[in-house]
């Protein structure tokens, strides 16, 4: 009876450390949780990543309570050189496991998170990332230069000098002789030679006819 006891005593046991094992492996405390990159407009209960942004922060979720983390943002090529520090700082997150950092912007390029913490086990986590702020400040510069300074000198240029020109010399050249009375001087001064080369030829014409007549009496006699 006591060796029946006892193998069942030590039976029990072993089963209770066996149900008792997998449920400590499965939460083990260190290398729980993850870290997103946020946009600055983004919700921080949301728990997505994302790689583009402009003013951003960093949200934790699903860490050991009150877990203490130490960051850095590294620049990455081909926009910075490997590895050189771009930003860091450092965060307690809550008793859920949950935190986040304040917003913060970086010039535009590429960078990659490393967070660290308390009790990893492993490697840190990493995220890689680009920051892009040029985009929101492009369209409201360029379209207010072009479109006011072409139509603003050529129409006014040229209608006010060429038509005035032609206008102006074509008109004043051809009535200029009769403005001065040159044409009418011109006809009566050539009335008077007429009527006295007729007379001289009516003359002649008369002489001749005279002289025509005396010749054929001369002839008849």
């Amino acid at each position: 009876m006591r060796t029946l006891r006892s193998s069942g005593a030590l039976v029990a046991a072993a089963a209770l450390s066996l149900l008792a094992a997998p449920a400590a492996h499965a939460t083990p405390p260190g290398d729980n949780g993850t870290v997103k990159i946020h946009d600055a407009k983004t919700g921080e209960e949301l728990r997505k990543n994302e790689p583009h942004v402009c003013s951003f922060y960093l949200d934790a979720f699903g860490f050991d309570g009150a877990q203490e983390v130490d960051w850095k943002i590294v620049e990455m090529p081909p926009t910075g050189t490997k590895g050189k520090l771009a930003d860091s700082g450092s965060l307690t997150l809550d008793a859920e496991g949950h935190g986040r950092t304040d917003d913060k912007t970086l010039p535009d390029g590429h960078y990659k998170l490393v967070w660290n913490f308390d009790g990893e086990h492993g490697k840190a986590k990493h995220k890689v990332f680009w920051t892009d702020c040029e985009d929101d400040s492009e369209p409201s510069e360029q379209p207010s230069g072009t479109p006011s300074e072409e139509p603003s000198g050529k129409p006014s240029e040229e209608p006010t000098t060429e038509p005035t020109s032609s206008d102006s010399a074509a008109p004043t050249a051809a009535p200029s002789p009769s403005a001065n009375g040159g044409g009418d001087l011109a006809e009566t001064g050539s009335s008077a030679p007429v009527g006295a080369i007729s007379a001289v030829a009516a003359a002649l014409v008369g002489a001749g006819g005279y002289l025509l007549a005396r010749r054929r009496k001369v002839q008849q006699h």
